[in-house]
């Protein structure tokens, strides 16, 4: 046998042997003995809080019964450690009642499920631990755990059997409680300010709300092509034309894109419309937000993140202050502020040096493709500040001013129509909201519907299509309004310094493995 195969033939063998037992405990056992059911009524965190300051004698003077079920995951000679969703506490069972399991279950093992029922103690080492004076195997584990989590076989497991990266992987745990508590803290956030909750389609006939390629289906009863939503906002500002003035979904997206560390197909987002608002008042709602998101999730204002070489290895410690006011800048600025001597008169004026800001573009990095045949200036000058400065956006930054031929959605700014009323935000490099003034003219969001076409039809997969029916919803009449979204995923990796979008998400998608 090769050391190679050595791992996965002990393995089968202790498949073999625990099934062996399931086998005889089916045969022996009645349903007292293997319950489908254990009345749980305490659970580890909150007895070790409540009594692990009580000193032994204190707590052997108490008859106070306990009943606790969790998964065994250690066994030190005659204590069990427990484990429920809460924490871990220790089971002890004395030589009468090793006996008995091993007469009735053949033993234990490490990722069985138990239930026991008993009073507290504390062990000789401070421990506190539940005397088994009642106790049921409730769900035998066939498949042996791993001792270490990082004993499985490769990094992408935990990814791939997401089941037993939580139960072995007590940082996994927390970081999905942590993203818990940061979708509840949003939810409160917005209803506590009289916004109401939504839902709007998941499947749509026309994918709009952002530029970005859709998943296709087809619907047998309706015999129509339809498509898996990218994003919910043309739905949300059609409830904001019926009346509904400040609305938000927590949704579910989807894009028809790659993989990557910050990307993955299926993906969340909230986002939220105001009406009599603009872009200026979502800013400042989105500092309040966050800082508060911050404080009450993490407990702090200042969030720590670590940079990481290639084998993993912490290079650098970053700290990004949610306590401070957020930078606020525009997209032309910025490119001034982080790049190398570029032409300013070029940036400030770019329709009236269209060459010349081409130029640039090649300059600074910028590839040109068969869809770039059609980018007026305002997609150069965007192409360019995500080459020279997105990446350089560190600390909480708003960036303004995006030009509107990337934002086919946002209002035109009342003295300078080449730009819009829009803001992404940015920390560490990493784009977390994107918002705007919304457009709410009718002709000219029909006009810039027509120029995504025209991209669309020059080869660029994520140009939007012309939704008609928005139009006609545009035309009843929407009052000024500012939307924004947020994405989740990403505001979990920062907060829980997540180095891929796959460990903040609980069962993101993988390739296939090579056969």
């Amino acid at each position: 046998m090769t050391e190679q195969n050595k791992p996965a033939q002990d393995e089968n063998k202790l498949i073999a042997e625990r099934r062996s037992k399931l086998a005889n405990i089916r045969e022996n056992c009645d349903a007292n003995g293997h319950p489908n059911k254990f009345d749980r009524k305490d659970y580890a965190a909150d007895i070790q809080a409540a009594h692990s300051h009580k000193d032994k004698e204190t707590l052997e003077a108490e008859t106070e019964m306990f009943s606790i079920a969790g998964r065994v995951m250690a066994k030190r000679g005659p204590f069990l450690v427990l484990q429920d969703m809460t924490g871990r506490i220790q089971a002890y069972a004395e030589k009468t009642v090793q006996k008995d399991i091993k007469a009735r279950w053949g033993l234990l093992d490490i990722g069985d499920i138990i239930g026991v029922t008993g009073t507290l103690h504390k062990s000789g080492k401070g421990d506190l631990y539940v005397n088994m004076n009642d106790y049921h195997l409730l769900t035998k584990s066939l498949r042996p755990l791993p001792e270490k989590f990082h004993g499985l076989s490769d990094v992408e497991t935990k990814y791939r059997q997401r089941y037993v990266d939580l139960i072995i992987n007590e940082e996994t745990r927390n970081t999905f409680k942590i993203r818990s508590k940061i979708v509840d803290g949003i939810r409160k956030f917005l209803t506590d300010r009289d916004f109401m909750e939504v839902e709007t389609p998941m499947l749509q006939t026309i994918p709009g709300g952002a530029t970005a390629k859709p998943f296709k289906t087809f619907h047998n009863a309706l015999d129509i092509e339809m498509f898996m939503r990218i994003a919910p906002e043309l739905y949300l500002k059609r409830l904001v034309v019926g009346g509904f003035e400040k609305v938000f979904e927590i949704n579910r997206n989807f894009r028809n894109e790659g993989l990557s560390t910050r990307h993955n197909p299926e993906f969340t987002m909230i986002e939220f419309y105001q009406a009599y608002a603009d872009y200026n008042d979502l800013m400042n709602l989105t500092e309040d937000m966050l800082r508060t998101l911050a404080e009450d999730v993490m407990g702090t204002s200042v969030i720590r993140n670590t940079v990481r070489n290639a084998e993993g290895e912490v290079t650098e410690e970053k700290f990004y202050d949610f306590g401070q006011p957020f930078t606020r800048l525009s997209m032309v600025d910025a490119i001034l502020k982080y790049g190398n001597d570029l032409d300013e008169s070029v940036l400030r004026n770019p329709e009236e040096n269209l060459d010349a800001l081409k130029a640039m573009a090649k300059q600074v990095g910028v590839k040109e493709t068969e869809a770039s045949k059609v980018w007026g200036a305002g997609k150069y000058i965007c192409e360019i500040f995500e080459e020279v400065a997105e990446h350089m956006l560190d600390q909480p930054t708003f960036i303004t001013e995006y030009p509107w031929e990337v934002s086919p959605l946002a209002r035109r700014n009342d003295e300078n129509p080449f730009i819009t009323d829009r803001f992404e935000f940015f920390v560490g490099g990493r784009e977390l909201a994107n918002g705007f003034s919304e457009l709410n003219d009718a002709e000219d969001q029909a006009t810039r519907f027509k120029k995504q076409v025209e991209e669309k039809d020059a080869g660029d997969d994520e140009a939007m299509h012309f939704d008609e029916d928005y139009i006609q919803a545009l035309e009843y009449g929407l009052p000024p309004t500012a939307g924004e979204g947020i994405g989740i995923d990403r505001l979990v990796m920062l907060f829980t310094d997540s180095p891929t979008i796959k460990d903040v998400i609980l069962f993101p998608h993988m390739r296939p493995i090579a056969e």
